[in-house]
């Protein structure tokens, strides 16, 4: 008949015994497909009450694959009941191996002899036809003996599934000639099988930034996800010929410790994927954000309210996923190593070369000269990064060593933490600065680095259920180091030249690595993870050996770190009152270099899609402004009319040669407000005069597209003023599904406007085709130009991500006193044509808009608008608050589906 699959001693083994599933499938008064259907009908509704009662992963997994067995055997025997020679059925791959969750791939070889298919065509046909009819999805492959021999010494996908294979009904001696005709010694040796699934790991690891620790994880091809277990699962089965990971143990390549791990992590990551499989009705991997708060709650988590952070039953349950693949991912880094000693290394003699009287390099590996180093000497585990650091040429950490790092972490207590060498160790660790990040990870993934670090050891795993922040704060805090490193370095100078030469005028990198490792390590603690993270930072450069000047840095740019990006993104920097403001905050002139490039590295570690070459311009703006103010001194501040000439003549050198006198230019520019000037670059001056003055007024309005190095694409508007303008062209640009990052609108004298609107593409990418400029330029024409155009609808669906977050709309007020304007900010929930739906609301209110502000944070709108009455005076209060019910009462209704 076949292998029947081993189903432990337990209750699904009694819900699915192979007598009841059988029963089922003969069942009286019922025809063949509604039995069968209905058998696996039950089977399903049966493990999804026994996963609701707890019941262990393994079990359910197995049982799936019983259940299968039983339904493919009854369905083969209902087609070929004399069980003829030459043909045999055969599970391959994860059904292979007996695990298959409920809606997993139900991989089937049909092996045969030549010959047999012609006799048993027929049958074959109705085999294949009979499960299509029951609902039983499989992916069938046909071959011979020497055709599998053939497709699986070319392909390593073929032979992995083929050595995971069960028989399950046929011919055994077919079955066992294939099984003779693929061991090592014939077709794809130990150690080939070996290298070629270590670089098919590393591929796949590549595939997902070598990180598992992204948003919206995959459960199974992640590192650290399923497909580890299964890698050394298939060295083991290739070298030893083991059937279980359970024999690794009894071969000494796993201790019980370690095997319960192993265990125990791949039980929950089953549970995960049985979760998303009952959740969806399909196959799913991906922990999708559709899908994390409700496999949370079938985990049993709650939402936990804690003093100023809510503990969201989401954050806490993505918290043990990852921390649960940080461990697989170690376990699998020992094994694969262990393997390569056996396979590759074997009985060889590996050069040992002496580092010190506590570590050696076997090979290209550190270490442990003694198996109870650390127990004697727990600070030696810090030392070791240290010597991994000074000596780049190391390939890594040995697997016993890795073991013994496993077994002894738990040994760095505080008394450990407070011993001069251990932190003598680690700060030099920052001061040597090449190799830092690797070696940080390193120290994480062992767990040293939350044990030496308690504060640490809160965030590992610890995930923000938003779309802003694309990575667990352990991994988020090294993404930043390791976007510090990248400045300083000259191979990858042209990334970010200005950062790099910053970055050489730093007198102590050091402090400025520091301050980004500690920025958000407070985060999830209660109260402001800043003014937290600076208390923390300073006690631990204190603890450390720095003085208290270097200390007093690191803790104003932890405390600080948000300041540079959320005035730059929220405030009208041409305004050099804001400007003279954040001076006097940054105070120093070099403190100012660190928390420039600290920022510039926070930003691309939060979210890849935040950084663009707009908002690259406003930091660098910014920095240069604040940067001239503090050599001004803060006593004697720069003036809107002199940066306005400024900005005048850069532009009248720009259009020398354009045949633009400078008494044209000055006749034209008398029109516009200071403002003009100062929110636009003097190359963005020279781009809009030639067309301001070759523009007939009755062809009016003015559209210009142009890409601007340093600015994105920037849309120009020059028309007369009309009602709604602000509303009609956002409503244009958002149904074109374009992304506005900034507005500038600016009107004259005379009753013209002119309006400026930084863009991108809807997918965060650059605009770069000449017909998309001229489609937007041609949409906005034809709606401005149309006077009896008052609304543009915008039809664009809401993106899926942004419909599993509820963000209700926060309005605040403030005012602007130098400039005499209203501030208006507004927190809300992102969506197409949301500016749109603002420009109507200050329409109806008579309100004129200024400037904008635009900032999008994952799903969440945080705009800011700066705003008048139709007298160019600030909001009345009572206006202010009719405004405020409107605007809420407005945005929270009109969320599209």
């Amino acid at each position: 008949m076949g292998a029947e699959l081993d189903l432990a001693e337990d209750e699904a083994a009694t819900v699915f015994s192979a007598r009841k599933i059988r029963t089922r499938l003969r069942a009286d008064g019922l025809k063949p497909v509604s039995a069968f259907r209905e058998t696996l009908s039950w089977g399903r509704d049966r493990l999804y009450g026994l996963f609701d009662d707890g019941a262990p992963a393994d079990s359910l997994v197995h049982a799936r694959a019983h259940i299968v067995d039983e339904v493919l055997r009854e369905a083969w025997l209902r087609v070929l009941p004399e069980a003829p020679a030459g043909v045999t059925l055969v599970a391959v791959g994860g059904y292979g191996r007996g695990e298959l969750l409920p809606h997993s791939d139900i991989d089937i070889l049909l092996l045969h002899v030549p010959g047999a298919l012609e006799q048993y065509r027929g049958a074959l046909e109705r085999f294949t036809a009979f499960l299509w009819d029951i609902g039983l999805e499989v992916g069938q492959s046909v071959r011979s003996v020497s055709e599998c021999v053939d497709e699986a010494a070319k392909d390593i996908t073929v032979i992995t599934n083929l050595i995971e294979s069960r028989l399950l009904i046929g011919d055994a001696s077919l079955y066992s000639q294939m099984q003779a005709a693929l061991t090592p010694d014939k077709v794809w040796p130990v150690a080939d099988f070996f290298r070629a699934k270590r670089e098919e790991q590393a591929a796949r690891y590549r595939k997902y930034d070598d990180t598992g620790y992204k948003l919206e994880p995959n459960v199974k091809e992640s590192p650290g996800g399923l497909r580890d277990i299964h890698t050394v699962g298939w060295v083991a089965k290739r070298h030893f010929g083991a059937q279980t990971l359970h024999e690794l143990r009894d071969r000494g390549f796993l201790t019980k410790t370690e095997c319960d791990e192993l265990f125990a992590g791949q039980d929950f990551l089953w549970r995960v994927r049985f979760a998303l499989h009952m959740i969806t009705g399909r196959r799913e991997d991906r922990l999708l954000f559709d899908h994390q708060i409700k496999v949370a709650a079938l985990f049993g988590y709650v939402d936990a309210e804690q003093q100023h952070h809510p503990n969201w039953a989401v954050e806490q349950f993505m918290q043990l996923y990852y921390r649960t693949i940080k461990s697989l991912s170690c376990l699998n880094d020992m094994l694969l190593q262990l393997f390569d000693d056996a396979i590759i290394h074997g009985d060889q003699q590996r050069p040992v070369k002496p580092l010190n009287s506590r570590f050696q390099i076997r090979g290209d590996v550190i270490e442990a000269r003694d198996e109870e180093l650390f127990r004697k000497n727990p600070a030696a585990m810090i030392e070791m990064f240290l010597l991994l650091q000074q000596n780049p040429k190391i390939g890594g950490v040995s697997a016993q060593t890795v073991r013994l790092l496993l077994r002894d972490n738990r040994l760095i207590t505080a008394e450990v933490r407070n011993d001069v060498r251990a932190r003598g160790y680690f700060i030099e660790m920052f001061r040597e600065g090449a190799g830092l990040t690797r070696n940080l990870r390193r120290m994480n993934r062992y767990g040293v680095l939350g044990r030496y670090l308690p504060a640490f050891g809160k965030v590992v795993g610890l995930m923000q259920y938003d779309l802003f922040h694309t990575l667990t704060v352990d991994e988020h805090l090294l993404y930043v180091l390791r976007n510090l490193r990248r400045m300083a370095l000259p191979r990858f100078a042209s990334e970010l030249p200005f950062c790099n030469e910053l970055f050489k005028k730093l007198a102590k990198p050091e402090l400025l690595y520091i301050a980004g490792f500690f920025h958000d390590m407070s985060k999830g603690s209660g109260g402001d993870h800043s003014e937290l993270g600076a208390i923390e930072a300073t006690r631990f450069c204190l603890d450390h050996g720095l003085s208290h000047g270097d200390a007093e840095l690191v803790a104003w740019l932890v405390e600080h770190h948000l300041m540079m990006s959320l005035t730059a993104q929220r405030a009208d920097i041409s305004d050099p009152q804001i400007v003279a403001d954040f001076a006097a905050k940054v105070v120093h002139r070099e403190w100012l270099d660190y928390l420039f490039l600290m920022t510039v590295a926070d930003i691309r570690a939060t979210n890849p899609a935040l950084w663009n070459s707009w908002r690259e311009s406003l930091l660098t703006e910014l920095y240069r402004s604040t940067s001239r103010a503090l050599e001004r001194g803060l006593d004697n501040p720069l003036r809107s009319d002199d940066m306005a000439a400024e900005a005048k003549a850069a532009a009248l050198i720009l259009l020398a040669g354009s045949g633009i006198s400078a008494e044209k230019a000055r006749e034209v520019w008398a029109r516009f407000e200071d403002d003009y000037f100062l929110r636009h670059s003097p190359e963005e001056l020279a781009w809009h005069l030639p067309e301001i003055i070759k523009a007939p007024a009755d062809a009016l309005p003015l559209i210009l597209v142009q890409a601007l190095d340093g600015r994105g694409t920037t849309v120009f508007v020059y028309t007369r003023d009309r009602d709604h303008l602000f509303g009609l062209s956002t409503g244009v640009l958002a149904r074109l599904g374009l992304n506005i990052l900034d507005a500038r609108i600016n009107t004259t004298a005379d009753g013209f406007t002119l309006d400026s609107y930084v863009v991108m593409e809807g997918d965060g990418s650059p605009i770069t085709q000449p017909h998309r400029f001229d489609e937007i330029r041609d949409s906005l024409h034809k709606v401005l130009a149309d006077t009896a155009i008052s609304v543009v609808d915008v039809n664009r669906r809401m993106p899926q991500k942004l419909k599993h977050f509820s963000t209700p709309t926060n309005i605040s007020f403030s005012l602007d006193g130098v400039r005499n304007r209203t501030i208006l900010e507004i927190v809300t929930a992102d969506r197409p044509g949301l500016l749109s739906l603002i420009g109507r609301v200050f329409h109806k209110r008579a309100i004129l808009l200024d400037a904008a502000k635009i900032g999008t944070i994952g799903e969440r709108a945080e705009d800011v608008f700066f705003i008048t009455d139709q007298a160019h005076q600030p909001i009345t209060d009572k206006l202010l608050e009719e405004l405020r019910e409107v605007l809420i009462r407005t945005l929270d209704h009109a969320i599209p589906n």
